[in-house]
C-alpha cells in the first residue's frame, strides 16, 4: 500500500525542550531522520513517512523497537503503541496539549526505570516425575491401571490423565509464585502476559530501576539455580517500558487520543 501524502511516524515521547536528531533510523526503509517535535517541555519522537498503515512485520517492528531503544540511552521515554501516525507536526502538538498534564506525571513515575522480560519453561518429564514421587493418589492409580491392562481401565485412565493435569496446573501455579516472590524485592511492578506454546509456564514484564539492573539480574540467575533442571529462564532487556505504558493515538487531528497508563 502506498500514499503521496506524507505524515508523522511517532515513536514515544520525551521530556525535552532542545531539538534532537537520533539519525537516519525511520521506519519504512528511506532512511528518514528521526527528530522532536516540540510542545513546551515535552517533544515527540518522529520520523516523515507516507501516510499508510504498517504492517507488524519484524522489520518494522524492529525499527519501531530500534529508534526507542536509541532514544532510551539518553532520555526517559514513554513509548507508543506500534503504528502511531500523525499528518502534520502540528496535530502532534496538538495531541502532546490536550494530554500533557498525563504525560509529565507518566514520565515523572517512569523516570530511571526500565522493563525486562522473562520466559520461564519446565522440562515436563521431569517435573511429571517429581508430581508422581510425590502424589499418593497417582501412584496408586497408575498401579491399578497396569494391574488390570489399560484396555480394561478405561475410565480409570482418563481419571488418571486429570489427575495428572490438575497436579501439572497446581505445580505450575506454586512455580510461578515463587518465582515472583523471590524476585519482587528488586522491582518497581510486574505484568504477566499470556505464555506460549505448552513449555512455557511464565511469561512476564518487570519494570526495574535502573540502579538495580545487576540485583534483578542476580536474583533470575539465583531462582534459575535454584530449580536446576526442572526450569529453565531466559531473560531480556533493559528495554522502554512497552508493557506499563500504553499511549494508543489515532491519526485524525481534532480528536482526542488515549491517554497513557503506567503499572
Amino acid at each position: 500500500m502506498t500514499s503521496d501524502q506524507e505524515g508523522k511516524y511517532v515513536y514515544c515521547i520525551i521530556a525535552s525542550a532542545k531539538p534532537r536528531s537520533f539519525g537516519p533510523l525511520g521506519i519504512g526503509g528511506r532512511a528518514d531522520d528521526v527528530y522532536t517535535v516540540h510542545f513546551e517541555d515535552l517533544a515527540a519522537v518522529v520520523s516523515d513517512t507516507p501516510l499508510i498503515v504498517y504492517d507488524p512485520t519484524r522489520q518494522n517492528v524492529l525499527t519501531h523497537e530500534l529508534v526507542n531503544e536509541t532514544v532510551m540511552r539518553d532520555f526517559t521515554i514513554l513509548p507508543l503503541a506500534f503504528g502511531a501516525l500523525f499528518r502534520s507536526e502540528q496535530d502532534v502538538r496538538e495531541l502532546m496539549r490536550r494530554i500533557h498534564g498525563t504525560l509529565r506525571d507518566t514520565l515523572t513515575k517512569m523516570e530511571g526505570k526500565v522493563e525486562f522480560g522473562l520466559k520461564v519453561s519446565w522440562d515436563r518429564e521431569r517435573v511429571l516425575a517429581e508430581v508422581e514421587r510425590e502424589n499418593a493418589e497417582i501412584r496408586n492409580l497408575k498401579a491399578q491401571i497396569n494391574a488390570v491392562g489399560a484396555d480394561a481401565a478405561y475410565m480409570s485412565r482418563i481419571q488418571l490423565g486429570r489427575l495428572i493435569e490438575t497436579a501439572l496446573n497446581t505445580r505450575a501455579e506454586v512455580y510461578v509464585r515463587d518465582i515472583q516472590a523471590r524476585l519482587r524485592e528488586t522491582t518497581v511492578a510486574s505484568q504477566a502476559n499470556k505464555p506460549i506454546g505448552e513449555r512455557m509456564i511464565l511469561n512476564a514484564a518487570f519494570l526495574i530501576e535502573r540502579a538495580r539492573e545487576a540485583e534483578f539480574i542476580q536474583a533470575v540467575d539465583e531462582t534459575a539455580a535454584r530449580y536446576d533442571e526442572l526450569l529453565s529462564f531466559k531473560y531480556g532487556g533493559p528495554w522502554p517500558p512497552y508493557n506499563f505504558v500504553q499511549i494508543r493515538l489515532r491519526i485524525e487531528p481534532g480528536q482526542e487520543g488515549d491517554a497513557p497508563t503506567d503499572a
